[in-house]
């Protein structure tokens, strides 16, 4: 029996019909290999999920162990994941793990890995959020890779203009490199300057032994020290002598000042310091009273013993007596 047209174009429609949903369902098994099996729904919150898409398959330590169900834009920095794990798993995972955006393989479609955190926790139940760790996704290394390379020619640049100064002999740096005299005297400089700090060493080191050597409860140190007492008299002391000091400066100062008006004046001090003439007169008038005086008392001395006064001398030192 001959088939019409009309039953041609149906079965014809009909086999297409049955390659469109084995294709469909093919494609739903190979995007969602649990499909068919008992799943729960736990989720996690990124900030950027790299290219991730929905039914890219869900890791637990290498092992594949669910699918991405749904991807969310809550905010402008918050992705919500939705992950579609088989329930058998669930008893490994717990609520302190940790799900990481990474690669199928260096240039395979992007995965979800799930990793177990730290300490003791219980295992995730249905609607749970888990932590979540971005990594730096391969756009962000080629943009640092980027400026880092014109950092880097900007380096170079201004290395070889240091370098051709230097070769110049321009600035501190170059001169010290191609002057060799220059260089001489640096080398000694910093020879002496570590003499310097050896024998300052050695100094300190001296004065550090002096002080340790002090005895700080019977020394006079030890007393300025530790008795406060004695350090305020000692300070009361020193006052003093200040003011002494300024004392004897001012008497000084009237003396000198004295002496230099008896050098200018022209009274009987500065004769007897200046005129020779007038002090040798002195001297000869003083010999003379001298004189003058030991004959007098020799004309008393012999009126004394002369019959005509010694009674009344006699009665003279009666009186006295």
């Amino acid at each position: 029996m001959r088939k019409t047209s009309n039953q041609k174009f149906k079965l014809g429609l009909f086999v297409m019909a049955g390659l469109l949903l084995f294709t469909v369902a093919i494609y739903l098994i190979g995007e969602r290999q649990n499909i068919f099996g008992t799943n729960i729904l736990i989720g996690v919150k990124f900030p950027n999920v790299n290219g991730l898409q929905k039914g890219n398959n869900v890791r637990y330590s290498g092992i594949n162990i669910g699918t991405v169900e749904e991807i969310t834009m809550i905010n402008d920095s918050v992705i919500r994941v939705d992950l579609l794990i088989e329930k058998k798993m669930v008893s490994h995972i717990k609520k302190n793990a940790i799900a990481t955006i990474g690669t199928d393989g260096l240039v395979g479609n992007m995965i979800v890995s799930i990793v177990p955190g730290k300490g003791n926790a219980l295992s995730v139940e249905a609607g749970d959020f888990i932590k979540s760790y971005t990594k730096i996704g391969a756009d962000d290394m080629l943009s640092t890779l980027s400026v880092t390379n014109e950092n880097a020619a900007l380096l170079t640049v201004d290395l070889l203009k240091i370098t051709n100064a230097i070769n110049n002999e321009k600035g501190t740096l170059g001169m010290l490199i191609n002057d060799s005299v220059m260089s001489d005297d640096f080398k000694q400089t910093v020879v002496n300057l570590k003499q310097t700090s050896y024998k300052a060493s050695r100094t300190m080191d001296a004065i550090n032994t002096k002080i340790a050597a002090i005895n700080l409860d019977t020394s006079v140190a030890g007393v300025l020290v530790n008795d406060k007492v004695q350090a305020q008299k000692i300070k009361n002391i020193i006052a003093n002598l200040e003011v002494t000091s300024q004392n004897l400066n001012g008497t000084l100062d009237s003396i000198n000042k004295t002496i230099a008006q008896i050098k200018n004046g022209k009274g009987a001090v500065n004769y007897l310091t200046t005129d020779k003439e007038f002090v040798k007169n002195l001297d000869q008038t003083i010999k003379n009273l001298n004189e003058g005086t030991e004959k007098f008392n020799q004309s008393m001395e012999a009126l004394q013993h002369n019959f005509l006064l010694r009674g009344y001398f006699r009665k003279l030192e009666k009186a006295k007596d």
